[in-house]
């Protein structure tokens, strides 16, 4: 039975260290990336890919219980408002953005026969 245990640590660990290695990655996209909508998608991937690891690490180290099932749930709500909300983050910005120019172009759709 011990060695049940070990596996559960160690994956539960390996689970673990990988979201924080997501998060490491995540800050450095803040950080170095110039443009709102571009640190903006680094830390909505991060947190999304970042707490899911954490938290599925979390579940196989505690075992699957009623505990790990309000954990997975809270992945799913989150995988499901995360990015939502920065889609309407995005949307906003990009309906308030002063030189649009500067950051992107926008696609002619006549000039593609579409309506």
């Amino acid at each position: 039975m011990a060695a049940v245990e070990w596996i559960k640590f160690i994956a539960g660990s390996a689970f673990l260290v990988m979201g924080l290695a997501i998060f490491v990655l995540e800050m450095i996209g803040v950080f170095r990336f110039k443009y709102v909508l571009n640190r903006m998608h680094a830390a909505a991937m991060g947190d999304t890919f970042g707490i899911g690891c954490c938290l599925i690490g979390l579940i196989i180290m505690n075992g699957f219980c009623f505990t790990s099932l309000k954990l997975f749930l809270v992945i799913v709500f989150l995988w499901f408002s995360s990015p939502v909300s920065s889609h309407l983050i995005a949307r906003l910005e990009v309906a308030t953005d002063e030189e649009p120019e500067k950051h992107y172009t926008k696609e002619d759709k006549s000039a593609e026969g579409g309506m």
